[in-house]
């Protein structure tokens, strides 16, 4: 693990009481809409200043972040935030419902060594999956603007032996959360302030030699690296820089409430798409019969057929022309390999990396598409893929006259996250979703 560091946090309310109204999910997740609901009545909504620019996966109008850089330091004038005057440590607990179950996932804000990625001795940093350069190239304009890490990375570690877990559940056990926040999701929000050396020392000691791997936030990680190369590349910078130090959320992978969600696939912008064209380009790979008459009903038959398929991947299919779905089983077990032979089998059998390299790159893109990129959408939930289709432009991207096929998955396995992970391979884009997404504006670290 690279070195854990306490930090002064700049914080609501001193980092005390209730911050539901100020608090917001991230950038990657929000649209205008989803801005303004958080901003209705005039409230100082972290949001503000942490999405400037809709939609955030391009680059903005440079006004637009030097107006959020303002508004972030007259908040600051104003009292609205302030910093710590003692560096610390926050213990995060969130409360939330997944399929029908209450879960509590619990990990440690603090700020780790802003390393390169990949493997070192004593730990390092590695990411999961791939990113585009659009975020890359929004997220650095606002953090040059604003000089500040407005969100943190959420981090995953081993734990083997939960010696982090007792490290956490010791603070809770201390007594009411400092700050709360429960969001418009149901999400409940708490947050242990950190301070007394012996506790941060005992956490340190119990991620020694431990990798960090990014589960969610690698835009964010990767801005990061640029921006302090860009300090550097200034001139001298002190060891002690605080952009030599990035604020993560790390939580063991042994933790009780770690789940992992959809990402799904809605394709557009095929010039010559017909899903009677589709399917029959797909013959080879996949065996494609009727799904259900409800969408929402979909990943209940895919259940169904994983049970069926012994072992091979399932895909559910939409037609946004018919409004008929279909569920598309594999006909071989690993129709990667011969692509791609040097790559570890858990990547070669991701429903992610089998819709970007084979149903994208070898059957939409050549066949349906002249050969030409197709546009993507990243939707979570099958009511969002829904939206999707009826022109919304939402978080995950989509807009009207965008959607033509949807791509259903099931989650990615959390096993295979780490198996690709510590093979030092990197997952197609948006091949995870950890539900539920950390909050923005519980802490945020302060990079001048």
């Amino acid at each position: 693990m690279p070195t854990i560091y306490p930090f002064r946090a700049i914080q609501y309310h001193n980092g005390t009481g209730d911050v539901s109204a100020l608090v917001a999910p991230p950038y990657d997740v929000l649209d205008a809409a989803g801005k303004a609901r958080l901003l209705a009545g005039d409230k100082p909504n972290i949001v503000a200043i942490d999405l400037p620019h809709t939609p955030a996966k391009e680059l903005g109008p440079p006004e637009t972040y030097a107006a959020a850089a303002e508004r972030f330091r007259q908040w600051q004038q104003q009292g609205i935030l302030s910093r710590r005057e003692t560096p610390a440590i926050f213990a995060y607990r969130q409360t939330f419902t997944f399929n029908g179950k209450t879960h509590h996932r619990t990990g440690m804000a603090c700020c780790i060594e802003t390393l390169p990625f990949g493997p070192r001795a004593g730990g390092g940093v590695l990411p999961h999956e791939e990113t585009f350069s659009g975020p890359k190239e929004d997220r650095f304009a606002l953090m040059k603007a604003t000089r500040t890490q407005l969100s943190p990375i959420f981090g995953l570690h081993p734990d083997e032996k939960a010696q982090a877990k007792m490290v956490l559940a010791k603070v809770i056990d201390r007594g009411p959360a400092d700050l709360t926040a429960t969001m418009a999701d149901g999400v409940k929000h708490e947050v242990w302030t950190v301070s007394d050396q012996p506790t941060i020392d005992a956490y340190a000691d119990a991620l020694r030699n431990e990798d960090v791997f990014i589960a969610d936030g690698h835009h964010r990680y990767t801005t990061a690296l640029n921006y302090l190369r860009a300090l550097e590349g200034a001139g001298q910078l002190p060891p002690d820089h605080p952009a030599r130090r990035c604020m993560f959320v790390l939580i063991g992978f042994s933790d009780a409430g770690l789940v992992i969600g959809p990402t799904h696939r809605v394709l557009g912008g095929m010039k010559d798409y017909t899903f009677e064209k589709f399917q029959q380009a797909a013959g080879a790979l996949l065996d494609i019969k009727p799904g259900p008459a409800n969408l929402q009903q979909i990943e209940t038959a895919m259940h169904a057929a994983a049970n069926a398929s012994r072992g091979r991947n399932v895909f559910g299919l939409y037609d946004f022309g018919s409004q008929k779905s279909y569920v598309a089983t594999l006909k071989s077990d690993d129709p990667l390999r011969a692509r791609f032979p040097n790559k570890p089998e858990a990547w070669r059998k991701l429903d992610v990396a089998l819709i970007q390299y084979s149903i994208v790159e070898e059957i939409a893109q050549p066949t349906l598409n002249a050969g030409q990129p197709v546009k993507w959408a990243f939707p979570h939930a099958i009511e969002e893929v829904l939206d999707i289709g009826r022109g919304a432009e939402t978080g995950a991207g989509g807009g009207k006259g965008f959607a033509q096929l949807a791509v259903i998955v099931r989650p990615t396995p959390l096993e295979s996250v780490r198996a690709v992970s510590k093979a030092n391979e990197l997952m197609p884009q948006k091949s995870t979703f950890f539900y539920p997404k950390l909050a923005t504006g519980l802490f945020v670290n302060a990079l001048e």
